[in-house]
């Protein structure tokens, strides 16, 4: 199984997990504060984690509260213990508030109790309260200690054995109110039930004509608000870090009688809980309500959605997320010696990476500073990349400028979708076309791919035409696989005909043959030559140039609660296995993606080759596992993983070597990957990757236009993506390079790196590749290297 093992950058030496050992350390593992979705997949990681490498894994239940009290609050957890838990929102070990923790003597009691069970590590999953008080605690460990001895409640020797306690962090918090991460544990599964009722109040507000306000949890962050008004194009947001200019009052009655009056039937307004004015005065979603009704006579509602947000299952990128986190958990301890201060896993753009505790605590209390002393510009600019990004683009997308405000550029921008249609797609299309107009650019929306590229299918799309677009699947402009090689021409005399200045190109694989196509074709066609940049959309996530397209996040999600659901439906009948077959083509992302998320025992695909003693290995390993307490299992199978090892042949054989053991049923997805409606995460990636597209465009429309020149270089013909940690524009023609044309995947692929991480937490041997991982960064220095990419 050659691609185990993944290639590391020349001149460096990998370093794997087999050179780590954790035999003879303990780890305790804690959740605290509030709970967030997504904290047992965390934990499932850390304890899994942690008994593969030989090391003892200690259950801390009920938080801080449970250390101070000791008993049967600590627990030796075994590898069935966090079985089934994957799926499972709040935390199973339990989280409570602890007053005790805060004093010198409870600190001591808790000392004492992990000191008794030989406890030197810890793994805290918490918010920035939990973890301060975890980093005191490490601060204070040999004082406590040796106090403990003074006082004849430890041995001397204990003093010397564990001399020194290890922290890390991971932060579990669907605020998403931590610096120096892009996405905390539980906030994309808050933004799933989020948008879930905003979804259901649109239909419901939109056949009676009313204006909803909307309160959502945040009392000090607005990173929910402010996504999930992205995410639905609401027409207000209130922010406590962002607060109204004086006069927002009158400023937004004209807004929404302006929208009433472009036909728009419903008004949304979302309001963080701790939204403020200027004067730092709370703006209540009563407030609000009392102001439109009174101003504008509008038919309003409250909807206040309260611990709904924190409930539910956790979505699949919090799952993917919490195993990722708790996994390079386990290795930061493993590579802690006393002198390594504690250290905070987090989220970098695509990375997992480390950050010095002090550091992170230090700059979300400068946020809630800032706010304090009214400081709004720095409290934006504190909260990092992502939410800065995130504010820019709804100001932009939000709130339309008058004509006569807006500087014309005299050029016509085209967008077209091309491909099977990817969930997000229309988010994206939204955010071009609006990001557009406010540029000066007429839009024009050609309809059904190159094919109705080709026959003239063009039409000039404005800025309410996309309204209400980004909650909607599917692709409202029609998509088609169809290449442009053949209407070449035809396409040419469409550009001259619409005096299309630049092509904005939003699909899959099929989009980036026809760049390369159209890039060919500028010698012969000089209609061509102008700038043309493509934004990766697809379910299979399978573009050259990007680690991640729009709609696979929505297409995990589906294969996730279907695996869900299959796996609640065996857990009666006990002793059965589903082989389930996802979409994909020849990539094997679903696969593996969902195979991590879901919790499979096994994922076939095309990038690792497999052979008939892989399968057997497999049935073995399944038939011991239902001599355990767990007796189901779940493997996933990519369509085009093997010519010859097909669903059918894999679910046959199972059945035979299983007989007597287990029974087998298999399950084909199908399209249902391809449809319903787009994520958060898809809806947000779309439209912010989609308006930096259009942000290129104008630029590179201003450079050609100031000289009079032709576009006939590389760099103005791009696929435009997220590598590792940035937003990246690569042109075309470099890519071909990188691409394996015959089975329509890039060459080397991010994913299969965490391919290791399914098969350890499903019980497999697995060499494990950590050599990205070990260093503390500074918090600061992130932004340094080229264009971040916040997710």
């Amino acid at each position: 199984m050659a691609s185990s093992v993944p290639l590391t950058p020349k001149g460096s030496f990998p370093r794997y997990l087999e050179h780590l050992s954790g035999s003879g350390k303990a780890i305790g593992v804690l959740t605290s504060g509030g709970d967030a979705q997504g904290m047992n997949a965390a934990v499932r990681a850390v304890v899994r984690m942690g008994i593969y490498v030989g090391a003892k894994v200690y259950f801390i239940y009920e938080g801080y509260q449970g250390m101070v009290d000791g008993g049967s609050n600590i627990v030796e957890a075994k590898w069935e213990s966090v079985s089934s838990i994957l799926q499972v929102g709040g935390t199973i070990i339990g989280s409570a508030r602890c007053k005790a923790f805060h004093t010198r003597e409870g600190r001591l009691q808790a000392a004492a109790n992990l000191v008794q069970w030989g406890i030197t590590n810890l793994c805290v999953i918490g918010g920035d309260g939990s973890l301060t008080g975890a980093n005191i605690f490490r601060k204070e460990w040999s004082e406590l200690l040796v106090e403990l001895a003074k006082n004849g409640k430890i041995s001397e020797e204990a003093v010397t054995k564990y001399s020194y306690l290890n922290v890390v962090g991971m932060v579990g918090s669907i605020d998403n109110d931590f610096c120096g991460t892009d996405m905390t544990i539980g906030t994309d599964s808050a933004l799933h039930r989020i948008m879930e009722v905003i979804d259901a109040i649109m239909t419901t507000a939109q056949s009676h004509q009313r204006t909803f306000v909307l309160e959502v949890m945040g009392r000090h962050c607005g990173y929910l608000a402010l996504v999930s008004a992205l995410a639905c194009g609401a027409d207000w947001v209130f922010l406590p870090e962002s607060p109204p200019e004086e006069g927002w009052e009158e400023n937004m009655c004209v807004k929404l009688s302006e929208n009433r009056a472009r036909k728009k039937r419903l008004n949304i307004i979302i309001v963080a809980e701790g939204a403020i004015d200027t004067q730092n005065q709370p703006i209540s979603s009563q407030k609000i309500k009392d102001l439109v009704v009174k101003q504008l006579g509008f038919d309003t509602r409250v909807t206040i959605l309260g611990h709904v947000q924190r409930g539910g299952t956790p979505s699949a990128f919090d799952r993917i997320l919490a195993s990722r986190m708790g996994v390079e958990a386990v290795v930061a301890l493993l590579e802690a010696t006393p002198e390594t201060p504690a250290c905070v896993v987090s989220l970098s753009g695509n990375q997992a990476v480390r950050l010095p505790l002090v550091e992170c605590v230090q700059m979300t209390q400068d946020v809630q500073k800032a706010m304090d002393e009214r400081r709004f510009k720095d409290a934006v600019r504190l909260r990092g990349r992502s939410f800065e990004g995130n504010l820019n683009i709804y100001k932009r997308l939000a709130i339309k400028l008058p004509d006569d405000q807006i500087t014309k550029s005299n050029c016509n921008v085209a967008v077209i979708n091309v491909g099977a249609p990817a969930a997000g797609m229309n988010a994206a299309v939204r955010s071009a076309v609006r990001v557009g107009i406010a540029d000066g650019h007429k839009m024009l929306a050609i309809y059904d791919g190159f094919d109705g590229f080709a026959k003239g299918q063009i039409k000039e799309i404005g800025w309410s035409d996309v309204g209400g677009w980004t909650g909607q699947g599917g692709s409202i402009l029609g998509t088609k696989r169809v290449l442009p090689g053949k209407f070449l021409e035809e396409i040419a005399e469409q550009i001259r005909a619409h005096s299309i200045n630049a092509l904005l190109i939003i699909g899959g694989f099929e989009a980036y043959l026809g760049l390369l196509e159209l890039s060919a074709a500028r010698e012969k066609y000089e209609e061509l030559c102008i700038p043309m940049v493509m934004v990766p959309a697809t379910v299979s996530n399978n573009v050259p140039g990007s680690d991640f397209s729009i709609g696979s996040d929505t297409a995990l999600n589906t294969i996730t609660d279907t695996c869900d659901r299959i796996k609640q439906s065996a857990s009666g009948t006990k002793r059965r296995v589903f082989i389930i077959e996802t979409m994909g083509g020849y990539c094997g992302y679903l696969a593996n993606m969902g195979g991590l998320a879901a919790g499979a025992d096994a994922a076939y695909i095309f990038e690792e080759p497999f052979d008939i003693r892989d399968l057997q290995s497999n049935v073995e390993h399944l038939t011991e596992k239902m001599k355990t307490s767990i007796q189901r299992g779940l493997v996933l199978r990519n369509e085009s993983c093997s010519e010859n090892y097909t669903t059918d042949f894999i679910y046959q054989l199972y059945s035979e070597e299983g007989k007597g053991v287990f029974d087998c049923r298999k399950n084909v997805l199908g399209h249902m990957q391809q449809g319903g409606v787009p994520s958060p995460f898809d809806r947000n990636f779309g439209t912010k990757i989609s308006a930096r597209a259009m942000q290129w465009i104008t630029t590179k429309l201003k450079e050609s236009y100031g000289k009079g020149k032709k576009c006939v270089s590389d760099d103005y013909i791009c696929v435009l993506g997220i590598s590792k940690r940035n937003v990246i524009f690569q042109p075309v023609a470099d890519l071909k390079e990188e691409t394996d044309f015959e089975h329509r995947i890039p060459k080397e692929q991010w994913w299969l790196k965490l391919r290791p991480l399914m098969k350890i937490l499903a019980k497999y041997k697995a060499s494990f590749d950590v050599s990205d991982s070990g260093q503390l960064e500074p918090v600061q220095d992130q932004n340094t290297q080229g264009e971040p990419a916040a997710i």
